[in-house]
Formats: C-alpha cells, structure tokens, sequence
C-alpha cells in the first residue's frame, strides 16, 4: 500500500532539498501525505473576462484581456520601477512591477495580447495592479487555471524564494500526477456508499485541480466529512473507554453537611439553572464511575457554590476534595469564599499556595494525609510531590486551559482511582466547539444569574470624545465606587497605534488628581503583581490600571466601571471577560468601550455584539463565526486533538453533529470497532492519534 507519510518532499518534480527544507521550516510539511492535505484558503474564477470600464478599487481578483499600450522605467535603486499601460478597448489601467524588471522589459511586446491577473487598487486616483500574472492566450489554454484558480498559503520568506502560491500549485498538481490514483481510501465502502461520498483519491484531485464548481462541493465536503467524523470517533471512543475502564468514588448519600448548608447556611436561593446542575453532579457522583463533567457559566453565574455544594457531597461521604485555581489571587478568593459560605459548619478547609510558609506547609501536609483536613484550595502548588491526600474524592478544576496537560494529570496519580472531576470555566464555549475541545466531558450549564444582579450597561465612546467620559467615572468615585481602565500594550509599538498602558498610568495620574491609582500588568514579578491587585481589593487605590491580567477571576464587588482603551483591539470573548470585572455587587455598572474613528467591519460588528448583548453564549457563538476555533482563547491548550486542515467549526456545526451522530451509531453497534467492515477505521484512529494524550482521563 503507498504510504505517503514515508515519502520525503525532496523527490516531487519541482521540489529538490532546499524548497524541501523552505516547506519543512515554514509550512510545517515534512512529507509527500502532509503536502496533499495542504489545501488551498481560496479559489478564484478565471472562467471570465471583465472589462477594465466595469472595475472598482473595491474589486477583488480580476481577469482582463488586452494589449500594452506604453512601457516607462521610472526612479533609481530601489524606487526603480516599470510601469506599463494597458487597454481592452473599454478603458485602461496601470500595471506596475518593483521586482523583476528585466524580465517584463525581456518578456512582454506592445501590440500582442495578453491575459492578465491580479487585484487592482487605487494609487494617486489611477487603478493599477502590481505584479499581475501575465500570460498569452495560448499558455492558457488547457491549464487548470482557466477555470478555478487555487490559492495556497505561503510566507513572505517563501516568496523571496520563488515559493508563491502559483509555484506551491505547480508542485502539488506535479505531486498528484506521480501518483497516478493510488492514494488509498480512508473510509470504510458502507460510508462512502451510504452518505454519497467522493472517493478519496478523486476528492483530493478536485481540491488541488476543480474541474468546476459542483465537484468542488463534492470534493470539500468529502474530506470535511472525513476529518470531523475520525475526530469525534475518537473523542467518544476515549469517552466510552473512559467510562467502562475508570470506575469511580460512588458518594452514596446525601448526608447532614450538604442538607445544613443547604437549608441553613445559603446566602440566597439558588437558581433554577444551579438546581439543574447540582442534580446532574449528584446522579453522576452516585454511580461507580468517575465524573468528568464540564460546568460552563457565565461571569457572576454562581459556578463556586455549586463547586462547593458539591465538595460538600465528597465530605459527607468520607472523602476530601480539592480546588485548583490558576493564579494566587483566585486560590485566595475561593478560600474566602467558601469559608465565609460555611461559616461555623465543622469543615476543615486548607488553602496551599507558592507563598505558603514552611511552617504552614507541615501542618497542611499533615491534615491532608491524616484527613483532617476536608477541603483544599491552592494553585499548581497542589500537584507537588509532597501534597499526599488522605482520601480525594472530587477535584475541581477552575479555568483548566490555564493549566497544561501534565500539571492536571499529576493530581489524578495521588490515588489509586481517579477521583471525580468537576472542570468549571467562565469562558462560554459555543456547542460545536465544546463538542471538540471537551468532547469527552459531560457538560452542564448554568445560564441564569442570581436574583439582584443588574445587567451590566455597555457604551462605545470614541476616543475624542473623552471628556464626558471621564466625568461619568470622576461621579462614580465620588460615589465610592472603583474603577478598572485596560490597555492592551504595556509599552507603545511602532507598528500598531494603540494606547498603551506606561502612557495611559500617567495619563489617568494626571486627569484624576489626587485619586490613588495602581497599575499591573503581566510583565511585574508575582508578589508585586499580587500586592497591586490586593490594594485594589481592599479598596487602597481606587483606579486600576491593568492589561488584561485581570480578566480571569478578580471579584471586587466595589468596581462599577471598566473601561477599555483601544477596544477594536480585542477579540469578542476578551471584552465579554473583562466586562465580567464589574457587576459583581448590588450597584449598576458599566463597561465603556473605547476606540479610534477607524474601525474595520470585524471590529465594529464586535463592538455593536458587545453593546446589544450580555449572554455569553450568544457572544461566543459570534466570537466562533468571526474569527474560527483557532482563534478562541483557550482553545490550543485545551486538547483540540488535531489541527483542522478543511473543517471549519463555525461553518459546519450542522455536519460536526451529524458525523458525532455517525460515530455513536458506529460504536454502539461495534466499541471495539473489530468488525471487519470497521478494521479500517481502527486503523485509520491508531495512524491519526497515535501521540495523541489520553484526554478523557485527564480532562
């Protein structure tokens, strides 16, 4: 059978060692298999000829046929330049060449036709294209590029080195004629025969070389098909695996420590979503299998008391539980929290962090091992070696993509069965991309807020309008509330214009006299970053001025205003976080955005989202559309298990069910997938994930 994977880039036509190596290092292709999966961004009709009397500047890729009319070098050195004249008898445009300019001089005659190609723009009120593809009519004939051209992605070292999109698309179509349709199907008859799937090899040719629109459809849409049913088959194998091969702590009862708190000790009444919630945990901790439950809610949601009701469960059955934040300040907040929630209930809680004290440190250590100790709230510091547990039961883990795959694994090695697993994020993650990145995780969501938490007020100011800004916030603190200010550069950057945070410190200094204001960012050591943060919780200064370090997890119920500068610099779920800063307390507060008059269309589509909605989820589903999966905050380090070549889990959230839909079908019928119409997928999941870590065990 041909295994492509093997097969070094360097033997291709048109490839040789050092293109090989330009591929290897920029592209991150290192064979003939990860070549032919490189698909293009982008395809372009050259089926058509348009009239230069027709183009706009906001024209995309057009494609002219005509004559030169005139040849001129212009400049010296390097503002050296040929700019040509060229007509179709409609009108006339520039072309212009900066790089090359013996081979146009050599290569192109006045009077002969020619076909160009190329994006035109506007310069000093003429529409000109620089650097078009120039061909004759006859070069043209019988190329794959007179009908449906491909656009490949390359660098601008690539280019430097004559390895542009046009030569990637040579090398690829010279790749696929050596193969004279040998490239063997990936997936089982009944698939393709059953959902009317285009073969692979035929598919694969369709991508690269489209003979026409239809067959290009077939094309993506078979190998889209293809890459999301293999990674949710894989996803809901490990979560099968998981659940027949990791028994749990069964917590048996509901017992005196759950039903005081609960009856006694609650601040408020929970709300419908939080009831649903605590009855998933408690159906899943009462069987013998581990909880691996995903708890997604929005900022000021109530996820700490359901994570705390539910340790209580653990307690009540003999175990201890634990909490893992990912920053200090957090770990400190939850301790708070939940001691000030227990209140005289006899619960021992420990908190365990990098500035616990040595003498602190052997009272802990001895309290867990002997189980005096019931609950513990700490950073990675609990996954030393030396954090020896008694009993764990439930650990609950808070913002995990903060935290890598081998820090939370550790914590499951401290006993001989895995405890239960309550993964709790304030980031809404849009359906479709929960059911890929926790695709093995149960998810629970809770989508109320508690009753007396007032929507917080989100306004767009641009940034010449700053005075009644600031007017608003001087009325805000007279009335004793703080307030937040967030840059997005520490230091200014010549290639962007954005505010940034050294300049915007002494700015707020000098337009709030007499206002004591702190500032922290990323870039200040851990206890000096903490002691900031910490005067601003206790009220010390009454402005903070931050880059985004404060977007996960600060609680100051006083901070009714959060300002952010530059806001068309960020991305919409950062915005929906940050605002997350204020209305944690009983006053109305108010998110400001803050921009430049230049808004592209992404960015002012962002601001207006974040203006006409407070729902998180409703934000992430437009953060998912605008900018893909890569993007999301989070996403890399939270176990997508693959990069996706061809699908996008924005636009096929349709096909991504449908195929998980498949995938169960597939596994209900057959979980070992040793049939033999199943062999191949078996095969096809051992080649694909085969350094893939096993994350339905470690979350």
């Amino acid at each position: 059978m041909l295994d492509l994977a093997s097969k070094e880039l360097k033997f291709i036509p048109g490839v040789g060692p050092a293109r090989a190596e330009w591929l290897k290092k920029e592209l991150k292709l290192l064979n003939q298999e990860d070549l032919l999966y490189f698909f293009p961004y982008k395809y372009i009709d050259r089926t058509r000829f348009q009239a230069i009397s027709e183009l706009t500047a906001d024209a995309s890729y057009v494609q002219l046929k005509g004559q030169f009319l005139s040849f001129e070098t212009l400049g010296v050195g390097r503002s050296k330049r040929i700019k040509a004249l060229f007509t179709d008898g409609t009108g006339s445009l520039e072309l212009v060449w900066f790089k090359g300019l013996k081979y146009v001089e050599d290569k192109y005659k006045l009077g002969q036709v020619y076909v160009v190609f190329g994006k035109p723009s506007v310069y000093g009120h003429q529409l000109s294209i620089a650097h078009p593809d120039i061909e004759t009519p006859a070069e043209q004939t019988g190329q794959p590029k007179a009908g449906l051209q491909p656009f490949y992605t390359t660098t601008e070292k690539m280019k430097a080195h004559y390895l542009n999109s046009k030569a990637m698309h040579t090398i690829i179509v010279n790749l696929i004629r050596s193969l004279q349709d040998r490239v063997p199907e990936t997936l089982p008859a009944y698939l393709l025969q059953q959902y009317k799937l285009m073969p692979l090899h035929e598919a694969l040719v369709q991508i690269h070389i489209p003979s026409n629109q239809q067959l290009l459809k077939q094309a993506r849409y078979r190998l889209t098909f293809e890459e999301l049913f293999y990674l949710q088959l894989h996803i809901l194998r490990y979560a099968k695996e998981r659940e027949r091969k990791y028994r749990g702590y069964p917590f048996q009862r509901v017992g005196d420590l759950f039903n005081t708190f609960y009856h006694t000790c609650l601040p408020f009444e929970l709300t419908g979503a939080q009831k649903r919630v605590l009855r998933e945990i408690r159906n899943d901790v009462g069987k013998e299998r581990q909880m691996n439950r995903l708890l997604q809610g929005d900022v000021g949601s109530g996820k700490t008391l359901v994570a705390l009701m539910t340790m209580l469960m653990a307690v009540d059955n003999g175990f201890q539980a634990s909490i893992m934040a990912p920053t200090e300040i957090l770990a400190n907040q939850h301790y708070d929290t939940i001691k000030a929630f227990l209140g005289d209930l006899p619960v021992k809680v420990g908190l365990l962090t990098g500035s616990t004290k040595a003498k602190d440190r052997v009272r802990l250590h001895e309290g867990l091992r002997d189980g005096s100790i019931h609950l513990l709230i700490g950073t990675h510091a609990l996954i030393e070696e030396t954090v020896q547990f008694h009993n764990l039961g439930l650990v609950v883990i808070d913002e995990q993509h903060r935290f890598g795959v081998e820090q939370r694994s550790r914590l499951w090695r401290k006993n001989d069965m895995p405890p239960h697993v309550l993964v709790m994020t304030a980031t809404p993650i849009p359906r479709t991309l929960a059911m890929t990145v926790y695709g093995d995780l149960d998810v629970s969501v809770i989508d109320e807020l508690p009753p007396g938490r007032k929507p917080i007020k989100t306004i767009h100011r641009f940034d010449n309008k700053r005075a009644p800004v600031y007017t608003f916030m001087r009325e805000q603190l007279q009335a004793g509330r703080q307030i937040y200010v967030v840059y997005p550069l520490i230091q200014e950057s010549e290639k962007m214009d954005y505010k940034n945070l050294e300049d915007g410190y002494q700015h707020i200094l000098e337009a709030f006299p007499g206002v004591p204001v702190g500032m922290v960012h990323g870039k200040l050591k851990a206890a000096e970053k903490d002691a900031q943060m910490q005067a601003f919780l206790s009220g010390q200064t009454r402005i903070l001025v931050a880059t985004t370090v404060i977007e996960v997890g600060v609680n100051v119920p006083n901070a009714s205003v959060m300002m952010i500068e530059s806001a068309e610099r960020f991305g919409l779920s950062q915005l929906h976080q940050l605002r997350g800063r204020v209305g944690r307390g009983a006053d109305q507060s108010y998110c400001i955005l803050v921009t430049s008059y230049k808004l592209s269309e992404d960015s002012r589509r962002r601001i207006e989202i974040m203006c006409g909605t407070n729902d998180g989820f409703e934000i992430a589903e437009a953060d998912l559309k605008l900018r893909g999966p890569g993007d999301l905050e989070g996403t890399q380090q939270s176990g997508i298990p693959f990069d996706l070549k061809i699908a996008n889990l924005a636009r096929d959230q349709q096909l991504t069910e449908f195929v998980r839909n498949i995938a169960r079908d597939i596994l209900k019928a057959d979980s070992a997938l040793d049939q033999p119409d199943n062999l191949l997928l078996k095969a096809q999941l051992r080649k694909r994930f085969a350094h893939e870590v096993n994350w339905g065990v470690i979350s």
